[in-house]
């Protein structure tokens, strides 16, 4: 492949990671044509949108998934660091747009929130203490707060604690530097900067419906027009799919062989959503507990202040549903669409090896307004059922694949780059944290797929992102000095 001409790059989705990815690119190689194609009338509709997600800016400040606790009883801070790493980068990308006038008003899309882990019961209670133990010294965990004292918690989240037992044995620590991001909004802002580049252009109302590789290694993309019917052919010297829950079957489409051996698992999650002012301006923090014992980290409860267009409201949840739909407008045929000699095993086995999330979901879309009030009463124990709404939000389709490690339908849970033998092919696969670490993929992506163009965009990714190849786990005055910088820029200092 010649390197010194300007390439064709397409990408299907208009969702986070896509918009992300070209916005990324175009500033790095502004000659190089992209089109983007999505389904629907308008970018981030199905899970960028901010109706959709919790909006968290996963910084693993709160969530108690990434730091797993050990057989010894230890506290695995890893993945928390790595997280944590991921979205400063995140919004070192983000202050890079702000400062270049690529995207104007950063309050519309990111606020200063408080992030803080709450639980019931003595083990739990244990566990947390040991957690912030193990946090509270690093730099990236800076200003992590600690108390079992109910006059504390109830300072922090007096929703949350008004009507409790004296006696009930709770925890929680607080970090003041959380976010809540409007994922939606950050992403039309994407797309309008997308749009007044030169060789760019985003097509909505467009379906891809098949791929075929040329012998000299370029891709022809067959594209619906939806509105006519007509199908136009596009070429691409490299394809980009980051069409959420769609992308495994497209993927499929384009018969490599790493589409072999790979399936999804759909989940529509639900929240219940209250726009009751007086009880809104109660909790001003996103709340995050543990996960019920047996069930994936994406069932952890959490209770979200959000400020969405200008409205803010609380939502609790998720709970989870099960259906064949891949896409939230998708069609009741993905799932089975999806199942082929490949993957007709691997589907089955993760079948039997995860019957507790089976059963954990069956047992969600058998919940009625009822169980679900009686579960958010474990967190807000005077929450009225007139005050709370039902909100069916978007889809998460769980990657499940054969590996030697795990053997054959393990699913994975976070989000999964999957890309062909010869880079020209590169599809994201997944869920949560993928909208909050979206800037740390797409460098993965240049990484691994752009390897001969990498040395010649190392100078202009360092002034996009400053800490681009060192580390902010280990350097902590980088750290601290791009937190400052960033926190301006993004006006999210109080």
């Amino acid at each position: 492949m010649d390197n010194t001409q300007p390439k064709d790059v397409i990408l299907i989705g208009a969702g986070i990671l896509s918009t992300t990815f070209a916005s990324f690119l175009k500033d790095i190689e502004p000659d190089w044509n992209l089109k983007i194609f999505e389904r629907l009338d308008q970018p981030a509709i199905e899970s960028s949108n901010e109706k959709n997600n919790a909006g968290t800016g996963h910084a693993a400040l709160c969530e108690l998934n990434y730091t797993v606790e050990q057989e010894d009883g230890s506290i695995d801070v890893e993945k928390a660091k790595e997280i944590n790493e991921q979205f400063e980068i995140s919004k070192q990308f983000w202050s890079h747009l702000v400062k270049s006038k690529a995207i104007e008003n950063p309050k519309e899309f990111i606020r200063p929130l408080p992030h803080i882990s709450f639980v019931m019961g003595m083990r739990n209670v244990d566990f947390l203490k040991r957690r912030y133990e193990a946090l509270k010294s690093l730099p990236m965990f800076e200003g992590l707060a600690y108390s079992e004292d109910h006059e504390k918690l109830a300072e922090w989240m007096p929703l949350i604690m008004e009507g409790r037992n004296s006696n009930e044995p709770l925890a929680a620590s607080k970090i003041d530097e959380g976010t809540d991001v409007n994922f939606g909004e950050l992403t039309r802002k994407l797309v309008k900067n997308i749009e007044k580049h030169d060789n760019a252009e985003v097509q909505f109302r467009q379906e891809v419906v098949n791929f075929k590789q040329r012998e000299d290694s370029k891709w022809e993309v067959e594209v619906r027009n939806l509105e006519t019917g007509e199908v136009v052919t596009h070429v691409a010297d490299y394809i980009f799919i980051g069409a959420g829950g769609n992308a495994i079957p497209l993927l499929q489409k384009t018969k490599i062989p790493e589409s072999k051996h790979l399936g999804g698992f759909p989940i529509s999650g639900a929240f219940l959503v209250c726009n009751n002012p007086k009880i809104v301006n109660e909790h001003d923090a996103k709340v995050y507990g543990k996960e019920p014992p047996g069930t994936p980290p994406m069932t952890v409860p959490h209770l979200d202040r959000r400020y969405i267009q200008g409205k803010e409201s609380l939502l609790f949840g998720p709970f989870a549903a099960i259906g064949p739909k891949f896409l939230k407008n998708g069609s009741n045929l993905d799932l089975f669409k999806s199942i082929n000699p490949s993957n007709v095993v691997t589907m089955l086995s993760s079948g039997v090896k995860n019957m507790s999330l089976v059963k954990y979901s069956i047992q969600q879309v058998l919940m009625n307004k009822e169980d679900r009030m009686k579960e958010l009463r474990r967190y807000v124990p005077n929450a009225k059922d007139e005050d709370w709404d039902l909100h069916i939000a978007g889809k998460r389709v769980q990657v499940i694949k054969d590996t030697e490690e795990h053997g054959r339908g393990f699913i994975q849970f976070g989000t999964e780059v999957v890309n062909s033998k010869d880079n020209t092919v590169i599809a994201l696969l997944g869920e949560s944290p993928g909208a909050s670490t979206s800037v740390s993929v797409a460098l993965e992506v240049f990484e691994k797929n752009f390897p001969q163009y990498i040395k010649k965009w190392e100078p202009k990714i360092k002034e996009i992102i400053p800490s681009y190849g060192e580390s902010l786990i280990e350097d902590t005055d980088l750290l601290k000095k791009t937190r400052k910088a960033t926190s301006k820029d993004l006006e999210l200092e109080s």
